[in-house]
């Protein structure tokens, strides 16, 4: 694992500390998704996922100031984008009333916090009222930290930003991390920094610029690189493929060249689909054809890894003793382009390896096909741990207490 990487993630949890009696502010990750036609909650995963820590919390009789960010509000108060509801839901999933301010730092919230007693919880507005959230205000983040007298970080959807209420409350609270994000990096810095052999990596998704850092981490540790997606076709062009009209930044092929020679010299396999399934046009409604990935026609565009790539991928998959994947394989929201990320799914939930998934697509890939199960863990941050693969300091990590 390069860098300071997985190796700063042995951080302290809110087992490792006494809560009882204590007032704890806890970073939740309620970003929701919400119907644009009712205005209500679309899935509650989030708030469900949140319930461990707090129960934990409540049972061990600390007093829980919750917050989160929602949306995009950029620094202004908006009714559209008010904590309201998830208190509610929070609220029936609890069996028990969660107060809810009607501000984030203001006389509400502190009058709140300072009557809140032992098994109680309330829920701060959403942070992202205040424009000094996303700047890491150190002011704004000290009025946070004055409700509490500990800090407990469950967002990993978040801790790739440092926000005052993801990093900056640290600086004037003992911080330790909540159940989620001890999972997520027990699971992913497990994964990467201490992993069952073979390691096989599975990148895809549209642009090889954003998992170019992973692809470059990665070869320093893994067995075996798969690589699909739109992504592909760089490596292809690059070394004079014709890829008709599929994904490709140009801009790229040295960065793509650069890593297929370090594959070749550190002995790991780096695998590209040896065939595609293209389309005319982007749409279901096209005939879909199966070329060589490096001799596609003008006018077609790849969207999906063919039968020869899904054999030589899944054969990979088999052998594998740990696997960590980020991005699908094709456009498998299309039935006719969804074969290739149907068999890696099928394949990797069906190996008997470590999975690790990092959120996003793939996440939604393995619900699809029915295979969410059998994987090991499919984590709740896209970006987050995206980085973490990179080998990233995460800064609403990196500030935990270290066990």
């Amino acid at each position: 694992m390069s860098t300071d990487g997985a190796k700063g993630y042995n951080k302290k949890s809110v087992t490792d500390i006494d809560v009882a009696g204590k007032k704890v502010l806890l970073r939740c990750d309620f970003n929701v998704p919400i119907d644009k036609e009712t205005g209500k909650i679309r899935d509650e995963g989030r708030i469900i996922a949140a319930l461990p820590t707090i129960n934990y919390l409540l049972d061990k009789s600390a007093a829980i100031i919750a917050c989160s960010h929602f949306g995009r509000p950029k620094g202004e108060f908006k009714p559209e984008f008010s904590l309201a509801q998830v208190a509610e839901s929070l609220s029936k999933h609890l069996g028990k009333p969660v107060k809810m301010a009607k501000d984030v730092v203001g006389p509400d919230a502190t009058s709140l916090a300072a009557e809140l007693k032992p098994g109680e919880i309330m829920l701060l507005e959403n942070t992202r009222f205040h424009a000094e959230e996303e700047k890491n205000n150190p002011d704004f983040a000290k009025k946070l930290a004055d409700m509490a007298d500990v800090f407990v970080s469950d967002a990993f959807g978040s801790v790739h930003r440092a926000h005052a209420s993801t990093e900056g409350v640290s600086h004037y609270l003992p911080a330790v991390s909540g159940f989620l994000l001890k999972k997520e990096l027990d699971h992913i810095g497990g994964a990467i920094s201490d992993p069952k052999r073979p390691l096989v990596a599975i990148l895809g998704g549209a642009k090889v610029s954003d998992k170019l850092g992973v692809i470059k981490n990665l070869l320093k540790i893994s067995d075996a690189i798969i690589i699909g997606g739109g992504m592909a076709y760089t490596f292809f062009k690059a070394e004079g493929g014709k890829i008709g009209n599929s994904l490709c930044e140009d801009s790229e092929f040295e960065s793509v060249l650069s890593c297929k020679k370090e594959a070749e010299e550190r002995g790991v396999k780096l695998l590209l689909p040896e065939d595609s399934v293209a389309g005319a046009e982007f749409s279901n409604d096209v005939e879909a054809k199966t070329f060589d990935s490096d001799a596609i026609p003008d006018g077609m565009m790849a969207m999906d890894i063919g039968p020869k790539a899904i054999a030589a991928f899944t054969k990979e998959i088999s052998c594998a003793g740990t696997i960590v994947w980020n991005g699908p394989m094709g456009v498998f929201e299309f039935s006719k382009f969804a074969e290739g990320t149907k068999a890696v799914s099928e394949a990797v939930a069906g190996c008997g390896a470590i999975s690790v998934i990092g959120g996003g697509d793939s996440a939604a890939a393995v619900r699809k096909f029915g295979v969410a199960d059998k994987i090991t863990h499919i984590s709740t941050g896209g970006g987050a741990s995206l980085e973490f693969m990179e080998g990233k300091v995460l800064p609403g990590i990196a500030c935990l207490l270290d066990a």
